[in-house]
């Protein structure tokens, strides 16, 4: 059975309208692909399974990504974890190749993948011109998944390219998000858009979020984690509570006690913005630091293990690698980039709540077990909170133009 997004159950985040797709793919010429790996169960065995893990990538455009760049940045808010090639995207402001998203030992396998991939499109890399830049995100999914035996192999990689488009993007416990786990719930992938109204420049920004990180789950406003004793540093309370209540506070049949942070795999997340804004390095440096407090929105703080990194890119135009001086393009002003701004905090705060209410419950390695977030539950507590149908209830939607 499917599992809903937000607006299919009456969330509304934020105050401007989504792309028709809702997705990072509304911004045009964006494609997404995955490759999911699913295997086996029962106890650990290093190296061989269970499998709960896979890849997922992000192509700015259907040209040669080498030869006519994407400008882009990066922005690393907690360094702990291992991804490839942001050093470069910010010091040289271009993407050169398609952005990569899977588990942490699996770096350096999709880099390499990646460096294929490019050979084999700009065989004049590494002989007449430069070397290339593979860029590579990574969460840790060791709790579900056998992430020693990093099985993420090329051919994983080149499958997801060939299943990228730029139609409805998949969700949940897909590709990259197949062992995320997320404030205490199944985590995975996300996505979701924004499209500002033509006073404010008619602008598209997508986001597409890879989630496994701790918090206290907040949903409009509404303290869902907490209602739900899930949430971080609260395991002894969760436990306490149910062994002398039945019910939560809201009413609903309470979750597991989950563990406190401290012994918990913070895990990390990557955020990937898209926008078709013409936007310089400069400028997207800024769009990438809003990405966190779009995150913060939903309840996540960054904590120690999670290593939390964004990066955006603009579709406006492409840097060549070489032959004739680059242009000077236009860009946004720094005046307008306020609403910019806030369209990227409204989209993933809302990235991140899609990959929870799309993620299936899932069960990996040794029996461990991450519990989908309970829609029933989750409406409950919004309707308590007043928190559904505010695009019914409440300015400017249906009305800013």
């Amino acid at each position: 059975m499917n599992r809903p997004r937000v607006r299919d159950i009456g969330i509304d985040i934020g105050i401007f309208k989504t792309g028709s797709r809702n997705a990072i793919t509304d911004v045009g010429g964006v494609k997404v692909g995955h490759c999911t790996l699913i295997e086996g169960s029962g106890p650990l065995v290093p190296g061989v399974g269970p499998i709960r893990t896979g890849v997922t990538v992000i192509l700015p455009h259907d040209g040669n990504i080498f030869r006519e760049k994407a400008p882009a940045a990066s922005f690393v808010l907690n360094g702990f974890g291992k991804s490839a090639g942001l050093h470069q995207i910010n010091e040289l402001g271009t993407l050169e190749t398609p952005i990569a998203l899977t588990n942490t030992l699996n770096v350096p396998l999709v880099a390499d993948a990646l460096i294929e991939w490019s050979l084999a499109q700009s065989p004049e890399i590494g002989i007449s011109t430069g070397t290339v830049n593979p860029v590579v995100g990574d969460i840790d999914d060791g709790f579900l998944n056998d992430i020693q035996g990093r099985h993420v192999k090329k051919e994983h990689v080149f499958a997801a390219f060939g299943a990228a488009g730029g139609g409805p993007v998949g969700e949940g416990n897909v590709g990259g998000g197949v062992g995320c786990s997320c404030m205490g719930f199944k985590g995975g992938i996300g996505t979701s858009s924004r499209v500002l109204p033509a006073r404010l420049g008619g602008y598209t920004v997508g986001v597409l979020a890879q989630t496994n990180f701790g918090g206290m789950l907040t949903v409009n406003g509404a303290p869902v984690g907490r209602e739900l004793g899930v949430f971080d540093f609260g395991g002894a309370a969760a436990a306490e509570r149910s062994q002398t209540q039945e019910v939560s506070p809201a009413g609903v049949s309470a979750a597991p006690s989950q563990p406190d942070a401290a012994s918990a795999r913070d895990g990390s997340c990557m955020v990937v913005i898209a926008t078709d804004a013409p936007l310089d390095q400069r400028l997207l440096a800024r769009v990438t630091k809003r990405a966190g407090l779009g995150m913060a929105r939903s309840g996540f703080y960054s904590s120690n293990g999670s290593g939390d990194f964004f990066i955006a890119f603009s579709t406006a135009y492409r840097v060549p690698h070489s032959g004739a001086p680059i242009a000077t393009y236009p860009t946004v002003s720094n005046d307008a980039m306020s609403a910019i701004f806030a369209a990227i905090v409204e989209a993933t705060e809302e990235a991140v709540i899609n990959s929870l209410t799309t993620a299936e419950t899932m069960v990996g390695r040794d029996g461990n077990t991450r519990l989908g977030i309970d829609i029933d539950d989750l409406i409950h507590i919004l309707k308590k909170h007043d928190s559904l149908g505010w695009a019914q209830k409440l300015p400017p939607f249906g009305g800013l133009s």
